[in-house]
């Protein structure tokens, strides 16, 4: 009786495992997760009009977009866009009315407000030059980037971000939550955008930004969504702040 537990043991703990690969790869293959839902790859339009399409989860996004001027160059040119969401956008504009705030300053309630310099120069580091996938990125580990350090790539403003894919560690858990065998880069992968504070040092206190939905092909390019979550517009809110301070503030419109 031990040996045959022992054996339905082993057999459970590798169809779990087998499980876990398969669904693995067919998620990968033709639809990709967004905080929003499930999404098909192909769009048949361009990223414009795509995010047109997902207006509630982009709509202060598209509106920076046309205020920065690059309506035509994310609807047009053939590019990589690393589009964060209108609650990136948010949380970055309510930081600097708290900054305004204390400094006995009026806020700002219109997007218009921020000079078109400024969004246009924050929001070209998220735009690349060419279609680059998940599978066109390197790999980068962020606790041993000597190993696997992802690649500098040259945004549309010229500034050095770093991109890369995090392998991360396959897992299969007893049925009780308990860890039964792990296997370092055997589960799924997740795209990264990262910000360099210190271009002297690429790989010291990068400002690391998980993306929630990679891999969207609309036809002038690739689109990849970055998490509302974990990532306020500008990487640094202050980098935002100062630069819009700096700017010069507009006054609403009527």
């Amino acid at each position: 009786m031990e040996l045959i537990d022992m054996m339905m043991k082993k057999n459970y703990k590798t169809l779990l495992f087998l499980v876990i690969c398969v669904l693995s790869v067919l998620t990968g293959c033709k639809k990709y997760y967004m905080e929003t839902g499930v999404h098909e790859a192909k769009y048949n339009g361009n990223i414009m009009q795509y995010m047109e399409e997902k207006k509630p989860f982009f709509d202060s996004t598209l509106t920076v977009i046309k205020l920065a001027g690059l309506a035509d160059v994310i609807s047009k040119e053939n590019i990589t866009f690393f589009a964060p969401p209108s609650g990136s956008i948010f949380k970055s504009i309510k930081g600097l009315n708290v900054r305004l705030r204390v400094t006995g300053k009026d806020t700002v309630s219109q997007l218009s407000q921020i000079k078109p310099e400024v969004w246009k120069n924050i929001l070209s580091q998220y735009i690349f030059k060419g279609s680059n996938r998940l599978k066109d990125y390197p790999q980068r580990d962020t606790l041993s980037y000597l190993a696997f350090p992802g690649q500098g790539y040259t945004s549309y403003s010229g500034r050095i971000m770093n991109i890369g894919v995090v392998f991360n560690d396959a897992v299969v858990y007893s049925d009780k939550g308990e860890e039964l065998s792990r296997v370092a880069y055997a589960g799924y992968r997740q795209l990264y955008l990262a910000y360099i504070p210190d271009l002297s040092n690429p790989q010291v206190s990068l400002i690391n930004i998980p993306i929630a939905t990679s891999d969207i092909q609309p036809t002038n390019g690739v689109l990849h969504v970055l998490t509302k979550i974990r990532h306020n517009f500008g990487f640094n809110t202050n980098v935002f702040i100062e630069q819009a301070i700096s700017a010069g503030i507009n006054p609403p419109t009527k």
